[in-house]
């Protein structure tokens, strides 16, 4: 019963081949307004994914510069006399 089912519909795809046909963006001229459109919309799409990415690339080359920097920096509560005997206080 499934096999004639999935041959039936098999047939009916390869008997109606204008079900195949490319839509008239693709199929037609490749200067009309609609294939202009869409390629635009298509380059605008691809720009916004590049423009993810490379904020996304970017933040994190931010984070690891700020690593970076905070790990070279000195220990603050050795560094100044001001921070002893003062530990755990909040130092504004």
């Amino acid at each position: 019963m499934r096999n004639t089912f999935i041959i039936l519909v098999t047939i009916a795809l390869v008997a109606a081949p204008r079900i195949a046909l490319a839509c008239p963006v693709c199929f037609g001229d490749a200067n009309a307004p609609m294939t202009l459109a869409a390629n635009r919309g298509i380059w605008f799409m691809l720009a916004v994914v590049a423009a993810m990415l490379t904020a996304f690339a970017s933040f994190f080359i931010y984070l690891m510069r700020r690593a970076r920097l905070a790990a070279s920096s000195p220990d603050p509560a050795a560094a100044g006399s001001y921070a002893r005997g003062r530990e755990g206080t909040a130092q504004c």
